[in-house]
């Protein structure tokens, strides 16, 4: 089975609730599934916290080390870059790649979510797509169907494919209430992106509505 990196077309798409149905959907299926959210900023607690993390772990419904699912968590909710030089840290590939084999090594496979777009920044001369290249994953896109996607979503697919990582396919994720022109989004992105849209997710649900099989 495979793992999955799931990415977005920006922050505030809906990624995690994406990561987290899909975690759902795999578990349903009888699959042991493993969450990871490499890099986290907007933290609370002592120790620190990500709700986002934490939301993927109650999906896979297994009992993970925080520490290996979220290996560098931040306070401040900045870019992960940002936040990791106030706090005076190294985000090293090395680390994250080691916790993904550690958790491979106890699941069927790993659900991946980064942070905020796909060309996100880690620190020195590193990029998310770094990540994805060292771990050999494939990409799941999620677009948020809001004003603006359809441009944001046609760059981001051409980096995706740019970076030769390989993109499976796109998750139509409806942020606002579906209406006329959410739709023709959709359709507009089916006829322009190369890759099919694999899953939809309705307006505050939480269960996709699935495409093709993963």
């Amino acid at each position: 089975m495979k793992s999955l990196f799931v990415t977005g077309t920006d922050t505030e798409i809906g990624k995690t609730r994406i990561a987290a149905a899909m975690i759902r959907t795999f578990v349903e299926q009888g699959q042991i599934v493993a969450p990871m959210k490499p890099v986290a900023s907007g933290a609370h607690g002592n120790p620190l916290r990500n709700e986002d993390a934490l939301a993927l772990m109650e999906a896979s419904g297994g009992s993970w080390a925080y520490d290996q699912v979220n290996p560098y968590c931040f306070a401040p909710a900045i870019a992960p870059h940002f936040a990791a030089e106030d706090a005076d840290v190294e985000i090293r590939l090395e680390t994250i790649v080691e916790s993904f084999h550690r958790l491979r090594s106890q699941s069927d496979r790993v659900v991946v979510e980064g942070a905020g777009g796909w060309c996100v920044p880690l620190g020195g001369e590193h990029l998310f797509v770094d990540l994805v290249r060292r771990l050999d994953l494939p990409v799941i896109l999620v677009v948020g169907i809001r004003l603006g996607c359809l441009n944001h979503a046609m760059l981001s697919v051409r980096e995706i494919l740019r970076s030769r990582c390989p993109l499976l396919g796109w998750i139509a994720n409806h942020v606002a209430p579906e209406s006329r022109e959410s739709y023709r989004m959709v359709k507009t992105l089916e006829a322009w992106l190369p890759v099919p849209c694999a899953a939809t997710m309705a307006y505050n649900a939480d269960m996709l509505d699935w495409r093709m099989r993963l």
